[in-house]
């Protein structure tokens, strides 16, 4: 063993040994490393794992390469711009959607969509405020709905305004809790409608929960809650290779041709493309990432102030001790290396605590918020890194100070 191990070890020994003396002193100290090493550890993984669901929840809401076409999208507008665009942008029908499919010369897909909340019964249970949405059977080919169980609806149900449904997991939790839903029947406006289909728990989008949405054709919508005022459209290239920006062009030259609209003139419609939707989240996301290190930063300071105080006592009550092994022979590194193996050791210890109630706090949140909270190896590592350098910055000025005072001095201190 070289001369500088040999030290190193020593310093470890030494440690350990002074931290058994004074297990209490050294707990306390690690606890407050294990609390901020936990807090980094949990805010780091509760923002990405937000993140990663609004991004999963953007996909599956808007699609991930399809477009909407709406009368008007919201996106940063003002409230003025906002109103005077409704005033100005004619609703978006039916025939508008017809026409779009005529000459959709098979380069795009269309699925007309409608929404309203509306009570659901079954039995003796109700479901308050579902949300109801009329489409067309061509929307399973646009974006992905999330069919666990059961199927989604047939075009040819669609044109015999089958009333038929595909349902959200919230809304058969409460009127399912025992039961099996495919093929029972539900009441939604007074009407009867079967169960064909079961959504995959899909989590929330924009804050709005998608696991209670309840699809339906759009003919059976308008037959039970009469022809929406305006809809909006889905739309996707039918063919991967095309590309979405094809489609785009094709639906966007097909609306204006629609709407007689000059050559420079404005859209009077809107089309919300999955980049809006995505840098939208992305905007979200990034918010909430920008309070993480902050955050961190202040639970490891308070850790390090902590560990330093910890340190600066264990040295201070030391000092006679120190002042005889220096007295023997003993060299400076050796007392640097034995208290920064304290702060170290202390730091280590704490942020290995503080990994396993982080596990155990996102496991627990993870099943609460119905989302994937797992404690990645990056996060392991840097929170790892984090405690020990913590634990060094933490040691730095106590080994300065246990070497700093006079052998005589430090000899007469009792």
């Amino acid at each position: 063993m070289t001369s500088a191990a040999r030290l190193v070890a020593e310093g470890v020994v030494q440690a350990l040994a002074t931290m058994r003396a004074r297990p209490s002193r050294a707990f306390l100290a690690g606890l407050a490393m294990a609390a901020a090493v936990a807090t980094t550890a949990v805010v780091q993984t509760a923002l990405t794992g937000l993140a990663r669901s609004a991004r999963e929840a953007s996909a599956r809401a808007f699609g991930s390469d399809s477009f909407v076409i709406a009368k008007v999208a919201a996106g940063t507008l003002s409230r003025r711009e906002l109103a005077a665009r409704i005033e100005r942008n004619p609703d978006l029908t039916r025939s508008d959607v017809r026409f779009l499919e005529s000459v959709a010369a098979n380069r795009v897909l269309y699925a007309a969509t409608a929404q309203r909340p509306a009570d659901i019964t079954s039995g003796g249970r109700r479901f308050e405020n579902a949300t109801v949405n009329g489409t067309q059977a061509a929307l399973q080919d646009i974006r992905d709905v999330g069919v666990a169980r059961g199927r989604f609806f047939t075009r040819d149900e669609e044109l015999s305004d089958a009333q038929v449904v595909v349902v959200g997991s919230a809304v058969i939790d409460a009127l399912f809790p025992a039961g099996e839903p495919l093929g029972a029947q539900i009441r939604i406006a007074n009407r009867g409608f079967r169960i064909v289909g079961i959504q995959e728990r899909q989590g929330t989008a924009g804050g709005v929960s998608l696991d209670r949405y309840v699809w339906m054709p759009l003919s059976a919508f308008e037959r039970a809650f009469g022809a929406p005022r305006s809809v909006q459209v889905f739309a996707k290239s039918p063919t991967p290779a095309a590309g979405t920006t094809a489609a785009e062009d094709r639906a966007r030259a097909s609306m204006r041709a629609r709407r007689h609209l000059s050559p420079g003139a404005t859209d009077t419609f809107a089309i919300i493309t999955p980049e809006a939707s995505r840098n939208f989240v992305a905007a979200i996301t990034e918010r909430l990432g920008a309070a993480g290190p902050p955050i961190a930063l202040m639970a490891l300071l308070a850790a390090i102030v902590v560990v330093t105080n910890t340190t600066l006592v264990s040295v201070t009550q030391r000092t006679h001790e120190i002042g005889i092994r220096r007295a023997l022979g003993a060299r400076r590194v050796s007392i640097i290396l034995e208290t920064l193996a304290e702060a170290l050791i202390i730091a280590l210890a704490g942020g290995v605590a503080g990994l396993m109630i982080a596990s155990g706090t996102l496991t627990a949140a993870a099943q609460v918020l119905a989302i994937r909270l797992d404690l990645e190896w990056p996060t392991i590592v840097g929170s790892t890194v984090a405690a020990a350098a913590s634990g060094l910055v933490a040691g730095w000025y106590p080994a300065r100070r246990a070497v700093a005072s006079d052998v005589v001095t430090a000899l007469r201190h009792e």
